[in-house]
């Protein structure tokens, strides 16, 4: 019985350390959708609309959910990100123009993610925005230039978990309507001129370059070159890994919004700009409240920074044929690019909040591309072997693009009155 005892205890000791082995891709993805823009994004949506747009969260959680997932199969299976794959597998024409637009993506999201962070030190300690951003930078530069994947991943969890910390202690001090807020996730509404704040929320969740930077993270473990068994593992535990992390992710937009609709929308105030709302936030529940707020956002911008620079360099390196190495200098130049372009229409930005909200709303209309690139590649049995999407997976991947194609469309006619 002592032995039966000893043998399951070594089982469940060696599954749980399987599983913290393939634990760290999905917490780096989280990040890329609790950055700054998700901030700006979640506080429009619940100072204007109050609970009515949860809903937007959890479908653009579920819908990340299955892209995240597909894009980790490409690199498990293939040994490829999507950015190598489209130039190997992709007449050369159609692939420039794919990934260039793609590194737009990586530079809209980065603009968000340093902007957010440069707001958060000028309401810290009162740095200029401009100082502020080009420090950001600076300094996510000098992370990625010195540190692994590993070292980076620890880093990141650990960020990502200080935001968390932050957002429950802001939810225990608010008065939530927890009715409004049940129905305002499940059913689904578009009030009136509603439209850019869903996409932009749209936009903030499910990130064009967050699915490339997942498949280079996952591809750059390669395990794919083990064995065959090494994969089917990998396979199993990469799902678990994505569905906890994305499942922080959705907790924590969700939490945003709940905050903002709470404090702001009940109050009849709509927030434009986050220092607003940190100020917003003082009288009402106090120095603390405004205090983690800020504290939350500069570790939002932090962390986020760092992954939209990673995929901007996976983009640029996978142009080359190359996956991701900050000693390449392509994968350097790719960093250096996403952050420079960044900042320079930071200096062009008058007003930082429409800023980081428009930043998402590019990611929306790029996000199409991206959506039926990944699909044509994971749907290949010459990319993908055996490990090709499904008839059930092809049906749920081509809904998901029709669905944010059809938004996309519906914005488009909004802003030109069509």
């Amino acid at each position: 019985m002592e032995m039966k005892r000893y043998f399951e205890t070594e089982i469940t000791r060696k599954s749980a350390r399987d599983f913290l082995r393939y634990i760290g891709p999905g917490i780096l993805i989280t990040v890329g959708f609790i950055d700054p823009g998700n901030w700006a994004s979640n506080l429009a949506a619940g100072s204007e609309y109050g609970y009515a747009l949860l809903w937007m969260v959890t479908l653009s959680t579920i819908m990340l959910i299955i892209l995240q997932h597909n894009a980790a199969h490409l690199g498990i299976a293939s040994g490829l990100c999507i950015s190598e794959a489209a130039r190997y597998h992709l007449p050369k024409p159609v692939s420039g123009f794919l990934l260039l637009s793609a590194m737009g993506a990586a530079v809209s999201t980065a603009l968000a993610e340093i902007l957010g962070g440069a707001i958060a030190l000028q309401l810290l300690f009162n740095i200029p925005i401009m100082y502020g951003a080009v420090l950001m930078a600076v300094f996510c530069l000098v992370l990625l230039k010195s540190n692994s994947y590993h070292k980076m991943e620890k880093i990141i969890i650990g960020f990502v978990s200080i935001i968390g910390l932050s957002f429950i202690a802001e939810v225990y001090l608010v008065p939530i309507e927890w009715t409004k807020a049940a129905a305002g996730w499940v059913v689904p509404s578009l009030p009136h001129g509603s439209l850019v704040v869903v996409m932009s929320v749209l936009g903030a969740v499910v990130m064009p370059h967050n699915l490339f930077l997942h498949s280079e993270i996952i591809q750059s473990r390669q395990w794919n070159l083990e064995s065959a068994k090494v994969i089917e593992r990998q396979l199993k535990y990469e799902f678990i890994d994505t569905l906890f992390s994305m499942g922080i992710g959705w907790a924590i937009n969700s939490a945003m919004i709940l905050i903002a609709a709470s404090v702001f929308f009940a109050q009849n105030i709509v927030i434009d700009d986050l220092a607003q709302a940190v100020s917003m936030l003082q009288p009402l529940l106090g120095n603390s409240a405004a205090i983690l707020f800020a504290t939350a956002l500069l570790f939002a911008g932090l962390s986020s920074t760092m992954t939209a620079g990673m995929a901007g360099g996976s983009i640029f390196a996978g142009l080359f044929k190359e996956s991701y190495d900050i000693e390449d200098k392509h994968s350097w130049h790719g960093v250096l690019l996403t952050y420079g372009f960044a900042i320079m229409i930071i200096f062009f930005i008058s007003k930082p909040f429409d800023g980081l909200i428009y930043s998402q709303m590019v990611l929306s209309m790029q996000l199409p591309f991206t959506i039926f690139l990944q699909i044509y590649l994971t749907s290949s049995e010459k990319i993908m072997g055996k490990y090709a999407n499904s008839m059930k997976q092809k049906i749920m991947l081509w809904i998901i693009g029709i669905i944010v194609t059809g938004l996309n469309v519906m914005l488009l006619r909004e802003m030109f009155n069509l």
